[in-house]
């Protein structure tokens, strides 16, 4: 009987497949004791699986390719270093020799604590951690059990088959890609996730947090996923798959009709040209920004680097990111945004802080490349030498008094001078912007904007800080709103000091490449949008048959509303525009 599922979207796009289940809990778990006879048998079956798993994680690096190969090698890397860890093994043998425990009991238990020390970590990226510890005790269970659960290790090889599962590895997700895995259902997880990342990045849907999913699900049920709303349809009726049908028809359509304008300017009717950027963290989302035709780089964020490891990237590993990252651009702008990490993520990246009550409102952006001068002149000179591959500009978050942004350039130009004494070659100048993403920033623009070469409009944050709502609280989801008259006030202002400045401004946030917003934006002055390179086609597609001029006549009637519901009757007007 059909029934339905929630979740929560973390990739966007459909999936219509049979369910194959894979959880930690169905490994067979012997919890009778050992006899001491057995201790030194199970010890090396133990043992026979833990390098079988090695050996796994071996082969899946090996056939690594494409634009992801680094990144996922990096997570495979993650997990082999887990299994050799002696603290790690040495665990599992205690367990076997002092408490008798079989070698998958021995697992279970070794996983369950590790676990609970992850949930209870405060932050979504930590405890979104955990998978790693997942996906290790799983594959060595998996070889544990591998003569008795055959189906069950031929997963990867099933063709139109949606993954039910309390984690997916992101090693796991090109090869299960490549052997037709559609797409994911997790009972936990996040959009913050490395394999969320991931999957936004293969275009796979993903549905996570849908707790009920592997109780309430059997292998080969008929499953259908929807990556936008977090719906999960068990037994579709015949009118859900015809509109599934009807979904895919419109999805090839619109591919096969975008396609067509990735080598096409992004001009308004009346002859406004809009440059759309490209917001990026990975190889692949520099691929999709060239293909589809992105104007350049209009965020690079640099937390990826750090957080995929537990100590600080020195200054030759970033300058060669950095460099792929402008070379891969070939000659377009590229605006590489400083760290943005904050006490909540930065001891997983090897930063030393005090733990914060609010880290939101703490030691995060650009206070935390100022109390330690040492990291953000260590990045400035990464980003500093690859300014001779290509035109490139420095981004500074959290910007909230002209102060910061005066000593900020100060740094860069002492950067500057070191490496031209030691012998590099640099740019002659650099770019300097703000992410204006604090109230305080917007407000005290006007005094900061001849210091700047550019401003960006970070409005995820901006939206947070003005109505004091957090972002991440699905409670508070309806006070979280783009449209308030307030955050309008101040995007206007913002553009409008901007542009008394012939200042080039950015739009970086999520609103950027949500196709609703679209009209506002241009109708409110703005020209640059920076977002997801897989949105940079739907948004061309729209722009270009608006009328710039048309939508500015409507932009004091946005201004003047007083409320929400004014706000979106203009809206409703604005469609209506030519």
């Amino acid at each position: 009987m059909r029934h339905q599922l929630e979740g929560s979207g973390a990739s966007r796009g459909m999936a219509l497949g049979r369910a194959r289940l894979e959880q930690p809990s169905r490994f067979l778990v012997d919890e009778t004791p050992l006899e001491q006879s057995e201790v030194a048998g199970e010890l090396q079956r133990l043992d026979n699986a833990l390098a079988s798993a090695r050996h796994e994680l071996r082969g899946l690096r090996d056939k690594l390719a494409g634009p992801l190969a680094r990144e996922v090698a990096e997570f495979i890397d993650a997990h082999s270093l887990i299994l050799q860890d002696p603290e790690f093994v040495n665990g599992l043998h205690e367990l076997i020799e002092t408490g008798r425990y079989h070698a998958s009991a021995a697992l279970k238990l070794q996983r369950d604590s590790l676990v609970a020390v992850f949930e209870a970590m405060d932050d979504p990226y930590l405890r979104s951690r955990r998978e790693d510890i997942e996906h290790v005790i799983g594959r060595v269970q998996g070889a544990l059990s591998r003569e008795s659960s055959v189906e069950e290790r031929k997963l990867a090889s099933r063709v139109g088959e949606i993954l039910v599962s309390d984690t997916v590895a992101p090693a796991e997700l090109v090869p299960l890609a490549e052997h037709g895995v559609l797409g994911f259902i997790l009972t936990s997880g996040s959009a913050l996730s490395h394999s969320a990342i991931l999957a936004r990045s293969l275009r796979l849907p993903m549905v996570v947090n849908s707790h009920a999913a592997l109780s309430h699900l059997q292998d080969g049920d008929l499953i259908l996923i929807d990556g936008d709303s977090g719906k999960v349809i068990v037994h579709p009726t015949a009118q859900d798959i015809a509109g599934y049908r009807h979904w895919q028809r419109e999805v090839a359509q619109q591919d096969e009709r975008r396609a067509r304008l990735r080598g096409v300017e992004t001009r308004t009717v009346d002859g406004a040209e809009i440059r759309l950027f490209a917001n990026a963290e990975l190889a692949a989302d520099v691929a999709q920004a060239r293909t589809n035709g992105a104007a350049g780089i209009g965020l690079y964020r640099t937390e990826f680097l750090y957080l995929q490891r537990n100590q600080v990237p020195g200054e030759e590993e970033q300058f060669q990111a950095y460099r792929d990252l402008v070379l891969g651009m070939g000659g377009l702008p590229v605006t590489i945004r400083t760290l943005d990490l904050g006490a909540d993520k930065a001891d997983s990246a090897g930063i030393v802080l005090d733990e914060e009550p609010n880290p939101a409102l703490g030691v995060r952006g650009v206070r935390l490349s100022l109390r330690k001068p040492q990291l953000m002149q260590t990045q400035l000179r990464a980003i500093l030498r690859t300014s001779c591959y290509g035109p490139v500009r420095i981004l500074v978050p959290m910007i909230s008094a002209v102060e910061e942004i005066s000593t900020i350039r100060r740094m860069i130009l002492e950067c500057a001078r070191e490496l031209r004494t030691q012998g590099y070659e640099i740019a002659d100048s650099f770019e300097l912007g703000a992410m204006i993403e604090v109230p305080a920033a917007a407000i005290a623009l006007p005094s900061m904007i001849r210091k700047l070469d550019f401003v960006a409009i970070g409005t995820n944050d901006l939206v947070q800080y003005t109505l004091a709502v957090d972002r991440n609280n699905s409670e508070l989801d309806t006070l979280y709103d783009p449209l308030h008259p307030a955050v309008l006030r101040l995007l206007s202002q913002i553009i409008a000091v901007c542009a008394r400045a012939n200042r080039p401004v950015t739009l970086c946030g999520e609103i950027a490449g949500d196709t609703r917003f679209t009209r506002l934006l241009i109708a409110m002055g703005l020209t640059d949008l920076s977002m997801h390179p897989a949105l940079l086609l739907e948004v061309r597609e729209l722009v270009n048959t608006l009328d710039r001029s048309a939508l500015r006549k409507h932009a004091p009637a946005l201004l003047r509303a007083t409320d929400r519901a004014g706000v979106r009757r203009v809206l409703a007007r604005l469609e209506d525009a030519p």
